[in-house]
């Protein structure tokens, strides 16, 4: 017998029409031809907005957290009863432990207010969203849940053909997916729980039949009546669960199932099309479910390095370095120039492409005057071209940057006056106070003198630490080295050491 209280317990606290009401993501499977042109469709049908004024991504992923736990409850409830459920629940809580890992990354990995940087849309149903979120919903929509590869790289490459992305949306898309993936999920599991309660509902109206009927099955019609008058939910769980309860149990408890049928015309169904849609809902719940679940397992397996610089259009334009020492580079460097025109595009009316486009043409005109260093890009990213490359794209620096680059420009000058000027505020302050209290004419010459000694070390410590606001390390430029020297680059390395036998050799 069912835990009937403790099934009741967690049915008061599951919404199960609110749950049917969002439908899995589903949309029509696509092969990669037919995404690289959806791909293209999509680029032309996104009109980008301004911001949103508040993070949605972080809230809906709380809701999803709060759901997904209730729908575990609601079949570790069944199964702890030892009633069958479907192969989709099985999977959900086989995977729950994932499925949860998966939350706690996701919510690490989205920091408040971080999706309020993304690009976002204006219009449609995903209006105020970042854009980026859009394009994993379509993967993941017609792929039924699974993502590999090669489908997300030809789709994005083929949506950067008509608009670029930015490097920040690439390096979300990650943390979309897992978002849109749990998003799945939740969804998927909502149903399976709605269909879970939807059959206890049915058994227990059966058993009530069943035992009428063999027991007072004149009374049988009252139970029929007092079901009809609670408007049970026509839906495909409760009906299939119905039906395989009451058909061929005589001829007494085909009246129910008669009531049902009438009720089913009037929307033009029958009991039989509502199994048969039931057992294809099942169907497609469990493929759903084991290809998201296939899916937050590949997120953790890939590469995203290697992903982003491949469909990065800014990585393709900094490939045509005219020393060619840009790919040479270990992947820190890289992604250090990359974000330095992730920067500048922030503070300036160029797109990142113009941004990086700039740098190189740049580098192309220093390579024309015959001088090496100034023929990389990475001489206009990080070092002493940068200014150059601000002009160009008109970037307008913050006030804080501006100081922070005039401080890293002229340290001593602002560095000692500032010491000064905090050594003499602060000693001042010990003296005011001492007067206020009392102390005056020669007593006042120790207590300036140890003030000033006391200032002075406060003074310090307060400008180095705004030192190290102002001055940010800088990482220095590496080649990679990974695979080996090339052969142009190898040397010989001498050890100088003294032999002094045939046996120290």
């Amino acid at each position: 017998m069912r835990d009937a209280r403790m099934r009741a317990e967690i049915d008061s606290t599951f919404d199960a029409t609110a749950a049917l009401d969002q439908m899995p993501m589903r949309a029509e499977l696509y092969s990669v031809e037919q995404m690289e042109q959806h791909g293209r469709w999509l680029a032309g049908t996104h009109q980008v907005g301004v911001s949103a004024s508040q993070d949605r991504l972080l809230r809906r992923l709380d809701d999803n957290e709060a759901v997904l736990v209730e729908s575990c409850s609601v079949l570790t409830v069944a199964v702890k009863a030892r009633l069958p459920i479907v192969p989709a629940g099985e999977w959900l809580l086989d995977n729950f432990h994932l499925i949860d890992e998966q939350i706690r990354i996701a919510r690490r990995h989205l920091p408040k207010n971080y999706s309020r940087e993304l690009p976002r849309l204006r219009g449609g149903p995903t209006a105020g969203l970042p854009r980026v979120y859009d394009l994993v919903l379509e993967v993941i929509s017609h792929g039924d849940g699974r993502v590999d590869t090669e489908i997300l790289g030809r789709f994005v490459a083929a949506y950067q053909s008509v608009t670029n992305l930015s490097l920040g949306e690439l390096w979300a898309i990650p943390i979309m997916l897992r978002l849109a993936l749990i998003e799945n999920l939740r969804r998927v599991g909502a149903r399976l729980a709605a269909a879970r309660l939807h059959v206890n509902l049915a058994q227990d109206w059966a058993t009530r039949m069943v035992e009428i009927a063999s027991d007072d099955p004149k009374s049988l019609i009252l139970v029929i009546a007092d079901m009809a008058r609670s408007r049970p939910p026509m839906v495909g769980a409760f009906i299939a669960e119905l039906a395989r309860r009451l058909q061929g149990q005589g001829p007494a408890l085909a009246l129910p199932l008669t009531w049902i049928e009438q009720r089913l015309a009037e929307t033009s169904l029958t009991i039989e099309v509502m199994v048969l849609a039931e057992n294809q809902q099942q169907a497609s719940d469990q493929v759903s479910i084991s290809n998201s679940i296939g899916s937050l397992r590949f997120l953790g397996a890939m590469d995203w390095r290697e992903f982003v610089e491949s469909v990065s259009a800014v990585e393709q334009l900094f490939k045509r370095d005219p020393t060619g020492m840009y790919e040479a580079m270990d992947f820190a460097t890289r992604d250090c120039y990359r974000q330095v025109v992730d920067r500048l595009a922030k503070h300036s009316t160029k797109s990142e492409i113009e941004v990086a486009r700039a740098a190189v043409e740049l580098a192309r005109l220093g390579a024309a005057s015959g001088q090496n260093h100034l023929a990389h890009v990475g001489y206009y990213l990080i070092d002493a071209g940068l200014p150059q490359l601000e002009a160009a794209v008109q970037v307008r620096l913050p006030w804080w940057s501006a100081m922070r680059r005039l401080f890293a420009r002229h340290p001593r000058s602002l560095y000692l006056p500032a010491f000064l000027l905090l050594t003499t505020l602060l000693g001042g302050a010990f003296l005011l106070f001492a007067r206020a209290d009392g102390v005056h004419d020669w007593t006042l010459l120790p207590i300036v003198l140890l003030s000033l000694v006391v200032a002075s070390q406060l003074a310090s410590a307060l400008c180095n630490w705004l030192a190290t606001l102002m001055v940010s390390p800088k990482r220095l430029p590496r080649l990679d080295y990974a695979l080996g020297l090339p052969a142009d680059m190898r040397t010989l390395v001498v050890v100088p050491c003294l032999i002094g036998s045939a046996a120290d050799v």
